[in-house]
């Protein structure tokens, strides 16, 4: 059988078709009989995309920074008008600071401060111990009051809203100001026509009470307990609004299986109150119990806060940076104990 020739014109464009494809990098589709190769020049291969650029950074320290970017303000702030304060007022403690022109002198005289207010200051002592004994029985009736309230306010009643908007009212408005009108002390607002309207808050309804029930003959030490309990009924009240606020958290979060499995048990409510109701808010009335603590001791009212800024606007910088790191550091032991002790008989649910 005859061997067939190759046709010549195929041959040409199949070298034609070589030379392009080893221009151009890229194989064209092979050609037949009668095809011929065109003119027109391939485009060369498209380059391949890039790769988006990702960051370096995982995904975690990423959104840590995020979090630090958001508390940078609070940060800066926290070191420029706290932490440093309470670093220059504890230098200043242990220092003779005397005020010049343009500058403040100061001289290292160590622990001499320190022995000055507890020694030499004629007050300070007296309105420690004041202070110490005002928080030890106005803290308990501040708790009892508003645990009180706070289950009246958990009851289903009409204008249950309204009243809860009283009792917290006074956390809005107790500025120094108005609670010093309200206890009557005009020397300190500059408001001497408001004596008429301080006397309503401290007129002696008690003393009056007990005398037209015919209550005579008590001790002096228990007259003054009765008065000085009857004096601060209001200041009890301005004082907790937040206390309360806490308590009905506390309620509100109670199961109503608990009350249904006491009903089915038949147990009075008094019964419910000591088993279900005092065990579930107990972990707020540590909270409470150390929320009201520091509101005393930071009282507007407060004579030991008072002397402390006497002293300061007297430029006696030294004796007054002893004066509120003492009475820091008392503040600080007061609440460790009350923790340590009321932590013992505490009830944490656990899951």
């Amino acid at each position: 059988m005859a061997k067939k020739r190759p046709d010549p014109e195929i041959e040409a464009a199949k070298e034609k078709a070589a030379q392009m494809k080893a221009e151009i990098g890229t194989e064209l589709p092979p050609l037949k009989a009668g095809d011929t190769p065109s003119e027109e020049p391939v485009p060369a291969a498209a380059a391949p995309a890039k790769e988006p650029k990702h960051s370096k950074l995982p995904y975690e320290k990423r959104k840590a920074l995020y979090g630090y970017g958001f508390i940078a303000l609070w940060m800066v702030g926290t070191l420029l008008f706290f932490l440093i304060p309470l670093v220059t007022s504890l230098y200043y403690s242990f220092c003779d600071v005397q005020v010049n022109p343009g500058s403040l002198d100061t001289k290292w005289v160590g622990l001499q401060k320190y022995s000055d207010v507890l020694t030499v200051d004629p007050n300070y002592t007296d309105y420690l111990g004041d202070m110490l004994l005002e928080t030890l029985w106005k803290t308990p009736l501040v708790l009892i009051f508003s645990l009180f309230i706070a289950v009246i306010l958990n009851q289903k009643f009409k204008g249950r809203v309204l009243a809860r908007a009283i009792f917290f009212l006074p956390v809005i408005i107790a500025t120094g100001p108005v609670y010093r009108i309200i206890n009557g002390d005009m020397s300190s607002t500059g408001n001497t026509g408001a004596a008429q309207f301080s006397t309503m808050f401290s007129t002696d309804l008690i003393g009056e009470l007990m005398n037209f029930l015919g209550i005579y003959g008590l001790s002096d030490n228990m007259g003054t307990v009765i008065s000085t309990v009857a004096d601060n009924i209001f200041g009890i009240v301005w004082s907790s609004g937040i206390q309360i606020l806490l308590f009905l958290a506390a309620l509100q979060n109670i199961p109503p299986s608990a009350r249904e499995a006491v009903q089915m048990e038949g147990a009075t409510a008094w019964e419910y109150f000591w088993k279900i109701t005092f065990p579930y808010v107990s972990p707020f009335i540590l909270a409470n119990l150390i929320f009201t603590v520091i509101d005393s001791f930071t009282s507007p009212m407060n004579s030991v806060m008072n002397r402390i800024l006497d002293m300061k606007n007297d430029w006696k910088f030294g004796e007054a940076s002893a004066m509120a790191w003492i009475y820091f550091i008392i503040v600080l032991a007061a609440i460790g104990l009350v923790t340590a002790i009321v932590n013992k008989f505490i009830y944490y649910e656990v899951d």
